[in-house]
């Protein structure tokens, strides 16, 4: 019988537990990732094209074949050829108290770390317990008030890593940051992409572009992985033996000229965005006035 597991269950589960540390603050707290369940998407298996068997992969040692996992363990050659095993036994004992927390170094504007520096790992911290309920929330409303992200570090999964805190919502998010010597600076390429003269009109037409492409209440929910949604249907019609029929390739008129790209881009743009017109009322029906001669004999015969 199959169990099928409720998202809250899953949720309950978290991936760490120790203590937000600001200063002489210590908020007990538990993190959970960021990353939906299951939202990695279709996994294709490598297969033997021969037979359609399933490629393995086994841990094996040259001298006595494949090794089971209890039989393995870590260490680190310290010569060609020679190592020096390090239990995990021992590896804990390193582990200070300093290990079990998330300490903050400083507060910073939102806009002190760029983007590049985020490396796309999200954890919520919540209250470990009601004893870190109220210190959770002081700190993340003075978060709010002040308009201030913290950059802190945290030992997890065996390794030190920074991390950059801020408000989402009710909740303090924790995200990874790379540090200084992992990330490629935007200067290393700029030679690449040299400043280049344009005319006033296209700058204009540019930015009225940009401006008919600015909703006013952008959702980024209406994004769907289109692709996993091909690939499941490409799977389930291989299953059921039908034909794969490639869909029809909509080639666009490629436009060379800069002027004519953007101001066909905004005549599109406004297409899309067009909405319809309440039709007009039509105007209300007035009685012909009669013509000044006509007006003059009159009065004429009123006062005779």
């Amino acid at each position: 019988m199959t169990t099928v597991r409720s998202e809250s269950a899953m949720a309950a589960r978290s991936a760490w537990k120790g203590y937000l540390r600001v200063n002489l603050v210590s908020i007990p707290v538990k993190a959970y990732t960021g990353t939906a369940s299951g939202s990695d998407g279709i996994r294709l298996n490598q297969l033997h094209a021969a037979c359609n068997s399933r490629i393995q992969y086994k841990k094996a040692c040259p001298v006595h074949g494949e090794v089971p996992s209890d039989e393995i363990v870590s260490g680190y050659e310290y010569a060609k050829g020679q190592y020096v095993i390090v239990d995990p036994n021992e590896l804990e004992k390193l582990r200070t108290e300093d290990d079990k927390a998330i300490t903050v170094d400083a507060f910073v504007q939102p806009s002190a770390i760029e983007p590049i520096y985020l490396n796309g790992k999200t954890h919520y911290l919540v209250p470990d317990g009601p004893i870190g309920q109220k210190p959770y929330t002081v700190l993340l409303d003075a978060m709010k008030a002040e308009d201030r992200y913290a950059v802190a570090r945290i030992v997890m999964h065996g390794k030190e890593q920074l991390v950059l805190l801020r408000p989402v919502g009710n909740l303090i998010a924790m995200m990874g940051l790379d540090y200084e010597f992992q990330v490629t600076k935007p200067t290393t390429f700029e030679e690449e992409a040299p400043k280049a003269a344009y005319v006033a009109d296209e700058l204009k037409l540019m930015k009225t572009l940009i401006d008919a492409s600015s909703p006013t209440d952008f959702d980024l929910g209406k994004y769907k992985d289109v692709y996993t949604e091909r690939l499941t249907k490409l799977i389930e019609a291989k299953v059921a033996g039908q034909e794969i029929v490639a869909p029809p390739i909509h080639e666009q008129a490629q436009i060379i000229n800069l002027m004519d790209a953007l101001k066909q881009s905004l005549a599109l743009r406004g297409k899309k965005e067009e909405k319809p017109v309440a039709a007009k009322k039509p105007p209300k029906k007035v009685a012909p006035s009669a013509p000044p001669a006509k007006v003059a004999k009159e009065r004429k015969r009123k006062i005779s």
